[in-house]
């Protein structure tokens, strides 16, 4: 047999003189050049059998054969009532999980009826204001039976106590509760935007859920880090996965600074990611992020539980990736996607729905995305080998590169001086920034195609149904709204609000007053306003 070597000086070259390469990148999307073939001398590591250390092939030995993936649709929109509609269709598809998305008031900590509000609320997903917002969003739903995620950041724990106060007041046991805070606010300062307060005083609120969490909710992922809108913001494979690793270990930091016990608050962190068109690279950041994860809590920070050293995931597939041209071409880059995600061994799974970047799924759309998820499942085959990929030259040589150009990316973060101070140089702008720009080049000479858009275009007219806003819906959440500040205690709220001032003050954890606050029926804005007169309000700095 020949060598590798002799086989591209001989056999390829030959071949080539018939066949040239096509003028094409076959560059991965961060800029990984691969070998025209991969044999077994490219494979540097040994490979363990799933369930070992350092869990490349997954940490659960039986893995899909014993329980699969939770299918989780992402659904928020309008009315908490409509939202509330919505979920309940959705477990009767048989979905597995709620997943909340919020509007941008909410998002940004702001009241309904805020100047800034204004034609904003329920556009991107729930209203939430009060207490009042969370008891009718989860209307009729067994807290104890779903598990439900919450897409929140800068005001995670307000929105969190009312989920939790809603639960208390309908007689459910907080022990008993599963579900996941994306509570991750380096990656506002990195990738999307929405924070509030400064960085050090935000992480210090992350750092609260950490230490209350394990002790009242121990089922709940109180942290949800996020790579997923980094990597939608144009990062690379590469960077969403060092980036996010390196946001997770400042946590970690900041948590045994203040003297919390690893192996207790490490087995609830969770941990967020994209899945992008890129088949195979996608597969190998899953596979890398669990291996460096595990080393880096085992060797570096010293956990001793073997669930501290394991990467819990959600994926999404890749809403930066969806085209408002041939919307119908989305489900086929969708289904791609989910493999990938499910190939790399993800515990939770959203789909998109094809209709995404026109407007709000419709529920037709919603479906067809969780019968993605079905179909990948149920008549495929690939959940009935664990981790069916393994042993591949290709995927096992791309795993090992993926992992030491994230280590690279980690290190440079370290010698800058960690996360926050690579926010505050504008490191991760200027990384990201420059990566969106070669994406783009790469788009406009052709280099890469996106079927639909820059080929194979078509002239046919749009024709899909898009989701419509009740425009009713301000005005209605505006109304409860006022009805929450008529008929509260006032005694009562003012007490909460003052509690919640003198825990940020005097540097207290802020999570008892939190859910006071929400059986107070403070409003979202209110206590925000409160942190705000604390903490000060956060302004980027201009980078060049």
């Amino acid at each position: 047999m020949n060598s590798k070597s002799t086989w591209l000086t001989n056999d390829y070259a030959e071949a080539l003189q018939k066949f040239p390469e096509r003028k094409f990148l076959f560059s991965t999307m961060s800029g990984i050049d691969p070998d025209p073939v991969y044999t077994h001398d490219d494979v540097k590591q040994p490979l363990e059998l799933p369930g070992e250390f350092p869990y490349t092939r997954g940490f659960q030995p039986s893995g899909y054969r014993g329980k699969l993936w939770t299918m989780r649709q992402f659904a928020g929109f309008g009315s908490a009532e409509q939202t509330n509609a919505r979920f309940h269709k959705l477990l009767e598809a048989g979905q597995t999980g709620l997943s909340t998305a919020f509007d941008l008031p909410t998002l940004m900590g702001l009241d309904a009826d805020h100047p800034f509000s204004i034609g904003e609320v329920g556009k991107c997903g729930v209203a939430v204001s009060s207490l009042a917002d969370m008891e009718l969003l989860f209307k009729g739903v067994n807290l104890e039976a779903v598990t439900t995620s919450m897409t929140v950041n800068s005001p995670a724990s307000a929105i969190w106590a009312m989920y939790l106060a809603n639960a208390q007041n309908q007689g459910f046991d907080l022990k008993r509760l599963g579900g996941t805070l994306q509570n991750d606010i380096l990656k506002e300062f990195i990738a999307q935007k929405e924070f509030i307060f400064p960085p050090i005083e935000s992480v210090k609120l992350v750092i609260d859920t950490f230490e209350w969490g394990p002790k009242y909710v121990p089922k709940w992922n109180f942290i949800s880090v996020s790579g997923y809108h980094i990597r939608e913001a144009g990062s690379t494979a590469v960077q969403e996965l060092a980036f996010t690793l390196a946001d997770g270990f400042h946590y970690v930091e900041q948590a045994l600074k203040r003297g919390l016990d690893i192996d207790e608050f490490a087995p609830r962190i969770s941990f967020f990611w994209d899945v992008h068109n890129d088949f195979f690279e996608e597969i190998a950041k899953f596979r890398a992020a669990r291996r460096i994860y595990a080393r880096e809590m085992r060797d570096r920070y010293g956990a001793r539980n073997p669930k501290s050293w394991m990467l819990r995931t959600h994926a999404q597939t890749a809403g930066v990736s969806l085209t408002a041209q041939q919307p119908l071409n989305n489900i086929a880059r969708v289904a791609i996607q989910a493999l990938a995600g499910v190939l790399g061994g993800t515990q939770s799974l959203h789909t998109d729905s094809f209709d995404e970047a026109l407007a709000l799924p419709t529920e037709e759309a919603a479906t067809v995305a969780l019968r993605t998820q079905q179909i990948i499942a149920y008549e495929t085959g690939v959940a009935g080998v664990v981790d069916p990929l393994a042993g591949s030259y290709y995927l096992e040589s791309l795993t090992d590169t993926v992992e030491a150009a994230a280590m690279a990316y980690i290190g440079r973060i370290r010698d800058l001086g960690g996360v926050v101070r690579a926010i505050e140089t504008g490191f991760f702008a200027t990384e990201i920034g420059d990566a969106s720009y070669r994406y783009q080049r790469e788009l406009e000479s052709k280099q890469r195609i996106i079927v639909g858009v820059n080929d194979f275009k078509s002239d046919a007219p749009l024709n899909v149904p898009i989701m419509v806003m009740d425009k009713d819906v301000e005005r209605v959440q505006v109304e409860r709204l006022a009805r929450v500040r008529r008929e509260r205690d006032p005694v009562r709220h003012n007490a909460a609000l003052e509690g919640l001032r003198v825990a940020a003050t005097l540097g207290h954890n802020t999570m008892p007053a939190f859910l006071e606050c929400a059986h107070a029926y403070a409003t979202l804005g209110e206590q925000m306003d409160v942190l705000r007169g604390v903490y000060g309000v956060y302004e980027e700095p201009v980078t060049i």
